[in-house]
Parts: C-alpha cells; sequence; structure tokens
C-alpha cells in the first residue's frame, strides 16, 4: 500500500474530500462513481468499472434491464434459444 501523507478530517455529513492531486493520479473526475470496500480494518475506494453481471469481463458490454452484459454472454445466451 503506498501512503501519501494526506489526511482530511470526516464532515458532519459523513463525507471526505479526496485532493486533487490523487484525483489527477487516479483519474477521477466530477460524476465518477466510485466502489467502497472493506479489508479488514481498511476502507478502499476504487474508480468503478462497469463489469458483465454473468463472467466479469469490462470490453464490449451492453445495458440490459440496468446490467452490463457483455457480448460473448448474449451471443452465449442467443444460442439457447
Amino acid at each position: 500500500m503506498k501512503l501519501t501523507g494526506i489526511t482530511r478530517k470526516v464532515d458532519d455529513l459523513g463525507r471526505i474530500v479526496l485532493p486533487i492531486e490523487l484525483r489527477r493520479y487516479m483519474d477521477i473526475s466530477v460524476r465518477d462513481e466510485l466502489t467502497i470496500c472493506m479489508e479488514n480494518d481498511r476502507i478502499i475506494l476504487q474508480k468503478y468499472q462497469p463489469a458483465c453481471v454473468f463472467c466479469g469481463a469490462s470490453k464490449e458490454l451492453t445495458d440490459f434491464h440496468e446490467k452490463s452484459v457483455c457480448r460473448e454472454c448474449v451471443q452465449q445466451m442467443a444460442e439457447l434459444l
């Protein structure tokens, strides 16, 4: 884990501000979605990457009923019909 030496306080609404240097380094823009995970005693923020609900692929995705499905899984489902 890389330490930055940057600390931030949590405000009254439970928010923290991510420093601009960190947002630039991680290519996080305004309105980008972040995934919040926990690992032991750590909170982990990751930039959200949509993935296929069936196989986890992140390329050639299409939305179906607000779920991401990759082209290969769509083709496999079509073969079942």
